[in-house]
């Protein structure tokens, strides 16, 4: 049985991928410090032979026993609201979490795959987005402590890579969306849906002209699971490019879920990227694989699953267990 490390293993899309590696019988290993993720997400899996979680933060020297054949690094935080919150942290777990990871990867000769983030590229000045495009990144701006811990994150892999041999690869991933989101993340997803669902008006920022490209979680772990079985070391582009306004995606949310808010415009944040949408030719033609789910059955589906939380979740302001000691550090 072949043995995985899955880093962030209790977030959203990392517990998506704890139940997709046990699904194809390998040994899962899930570590995450709980600071954005979330024991509800794998307690299913907690009863299986095949299934460990290691309560730690990958900052700190990371020591699994026994083989393993594939590390994923997917702990981060990952919405505006976790990494304004905890930007110090942020960076570490990009910089000091993936050179644990990867020093770790040498010690086992386990390949690693790394999540990366469309955030690379900025508010991009190239539409659709393709792999080879560098970015418009602030480094100094707010948004700067998540889009260059991962911009670092591909840098250090490359240079193990190239140095020492050391199979990678390298997911750039955009928008995502499905069941285990927070309703309280910040994104604006669940942001929206959480506010139909209080009866709340909807808050879009800026004139809601700029654009998103929403992938459901499947349609994700199944790229991500091709990429890391390929022999693609470079980047690679896994999301849907069926492009929206945030305008157009809240009167979808409305229609959705039957209710009869307004759509009310606060001002946009600071380099908020205007458009988003991947190119993934490559992903394609690499990997066969493109998106199956679309956004009218996905949204569905993951409206059914944010009604189904109880009033204390509806109701409850994001939840940041230990931001303010993970802060200090």
């Amino acid at each position: 049985m072949k043995r995985v490390l899955i880093t962030g293993g209790a977030g959203f899309l990392g517990s998506h991928l704890c139940d997709r590696f046990i699904k194809e019988s390998y040994h899962v290993i899930a570590m995450d410090n709980l600071i954005t993720g979330d024991l509800k997400n794998i307690e299913h899996l907690f009863k299986l032979p095949n299934f460990e979680f290691y309560h730690h933060d990958i900052s700190k020297f990371i020591h699994v026993p026994g083989e393993l054949d594939y590390i994923l690094h997917f702990a981060s935080p990952a919405s505006p609201i976790d990494y304004l919150k905890i930007p110090i942290q942020t960076l570490k777990v990009g910089s000091l979490g993936i050179h644990n990871c990867l020093g770790l990867a040498r010690v086992k000769n386990a390949r690693v795959l790394i999540a990366s983030t469309s955030e690379v590229y900025g508010d991009p000045t190239v539409h659709p987005q393709m792999e080879e495009y560098w970015g418009n990144v602030n480094p100094v701006g707010p948004r700067g402590v998540y889009d260059e811990a991962k911009r670092f994150q591909e840098a250090m892999t490359m240079a193990y890579h190239t140095y020492h041999g050391l199979e990678t690869r390298i997911v750039r991933i955009f928008n995502t969306y499905g069941p285990r989101m927070r309703l309280n993340d910040g994104r604006v997803l669940p942001a929206f849906i959480g506010q139909a669902l209080r009866g709340e008006d909807l808050t879009m920022f800026g004139d809601g002209s700029q654009t998103r490209s929403f992938c459901y979680v499947d349609d994700l772990v199944e790229g991500i699971y091709r990429l890391l079985l390929s022999d693609y070391a470079y980047p690679v582009n896994i999301g849907n490019p069926d492009e929206i306004t945030i305008k157009e995606f809240g009167e979808e949310i409305i229609k959705l879920t039957g209710t009869n808010q307004k759509l009310i415009s606060l001002p946009l944040p600071k380099d908020d990227p205007k458009q988003r949408q991947p190119n993934i030719t490559k992903a394609k033609e690499l990997l066969g694989w493109e998106p199956k789910v679309n956004r009218a059955k996905g949204l569905k589906i993951t409206y059914e699953y944010f009604k189904s939380l109880p009033n204390d979740e509806l109701y409850k302001m994001a939840d940041h267990r230990g931001f303010e000691d993970y802060e200090k550090k």
